[in-house]
């Protein structure tokens, strides 16, 4: 059994930083990429921003600059570092990661996602 447990979130004012990490436990054999998604109310779920194995990121356009996605392999867990936050940033934001269970298994997870809050 994997789990993922986010933590960090919050109510933050705008222009304001906040750091989330995501916790990977459980039957890990490795971890592939990581990354975290983002859903507003009323809005679909979506990219933030990802990160492999090997440390490449991706970022969704908008948020580039002001996004920083990081894991520490040794602890097997994900970060993400939110500056210069605006409401429009508001969402639960859900960690997502390809895990290898064994050399013969391997899926996606999901976390149940911390709120962010930006507001004044």
């Amino acid at each position: 059994q994997v789990q993922l447990v986010e933590s960090g979130g919050g109510l933050v004012q705008p222009g304001g930083s906040l750091r989330l990490s995501c916790a990977a436990s459980g039957s890990i054999f490795r971890i592939n990429t990581m990354g975290w998604y983002r859903q507003a109310p009323g809005k679909q779920r979506e990219l933030v921003a990802t990160i492999t194995s090997s440390g490449s990121t991706n970022y969704a356009d908008s948020l580039k600059g002001r996004f920083t996605i990081s894991r520490d392999s040794a602890k097997n867990t994900l970060y993400l570092q939110m500056n210069s936050l605006t409401p429009e940033d508001t969402a639960v934001y859900y960690c997502n990661a390809d895990i290898s269970a064994s050399v013969f298994s391997r899926r996606a997870y999901w976390g149940q996602g911390t709120q962010v809050s930006v507001s004044s």
